[in-house]
């Protein structure tokens, strides 16, 4: 696909795929644990990439630092994030509350971007942060339930951010032109060797092999750990990290437009506005099109 036209694509497509993720986890954890299933995920998903990875020849890590900085990214983004987001749903947090806690990353990393990448944020950005933060509130406002999960359930969820917000920004840093395929394979398997310790030590580690875990396993494979996952890490590469954080600013409202086709959740008017007001917010946190590398230097692989 030529550059121009997956610049394009990438960041609706990432939204869509990513949002997907909590109608898959919805539809898989009644049948298997959290750390379980995510252990049976990334082992799937890192047998399926290291396979892309050998017929299509692309390059491993070259040095052990490049493998450690790799492993990093892989225990925050993948780790920490998914470990968190499906902990803290399996201990009663409620989905809105989880989406609104996430929905935080794009100001945290707009932060702490500007100090350690040194990524000037605009006022027109911070503009389109705050709008966006605006719109996940009134697209997950009524299904908050604050009082019902108290902070020893949030906090796993709060170890979430945390992981995504400093993994999006440590890829950016110290992974730059890591292969996406291969690292991607290494990331996974050091988040098997972690999920595979918990659930050993804090799970049954039994799992219903119904239609609906099946589906939602090969769902969650194909498209959230391969698709968005690449898709992300491409976003990250070629674009500026407030700008790639904004767009999870529509993922609760994706979400709950998934749910409703699927699950007939009914959107109220509140979460319709919410939707337009974080739309908004992201084209104004967005800067211009990720512009076209220069033909002479080689491309990068994929």
């Amino acid at each position: 696909m030529p550059h121009t036209l997956l610049a394009r694509l990438a960041p609706p497509l990432f939204v869509v795929l990513w949002g997907s993720g909590f109608v898959g986890a919805k539809f898989g954890l009644p049948h298997a644990e959290p750390f379980t299933f995510l252990l049976i995920r990334l082992a799937a998903t890192s047998l399926l990439l290291a396979g892309a990875a050998r017929v299509f020849r692309q390059a491993w890590p070259s040095s052990m630092a490049e493998t450690g900085h790799i492993v990093v990214v892989g225990l925050l983004v993948h780790g920490l994030y998914l470990g968190g987001v499906f902990s803290g749903i399996a201990r009663g947090v409620p989905a809105g509350l989880a989406a609104l806690v996430a929905g935080l990353q794009p100001l945290l990393t707009a932060a702490l971007s500007r100090r350690w990448l040194g990524e000037a944020v605009s006022p027109r950005q911070w503009l389109g942060l705050s709008f966006g933060l605006a719109g996940v509130v009134l697209v997950v406002w009524r299904t908050l339930g604050v009082g019902s999960a108290d902070l020893l359930r949030l906090l796993p969820v709060v170890l979430a951010l945390l992981g995504i917000t400093v993994g999006t920004l440590y890829q950016k840093r110290y992974c730059p032109r890591t292969n996406l395929v291969t690292g991607t394979v290494v990331q996974y398997l050091a988040c098997c060797a972690v999920f595979g310790v918990l659930a050993l030590g804090t799970e049954s580690m039994q799992v219903d092999w119904s239609r609906d875990f099946i589906l939602a396993l090969l769902w969650l494979v194909l498209a959230l750990s391969v698709g968005a996952v690449l898709l992300l890490f491409y976003l990250i590469r070629h674009g500026e990290a407030a700008s790639v954080a904004s767009l999870f600013y529509l993922v609760p409202a994706t979400t709950a437009v998934l749910a409703w086709l699927l699950f007939d959740e009914r959107l109220a008017p509140l979460a319709v506005a919410g939707f337009a007001l974080a739309a908004l917010g992201v084209a104004l946190a967005r800067r211009p099109p990720i512009a076209v590398p220069d033909r002479s230097t080689p491309a990068e692989s994929m």
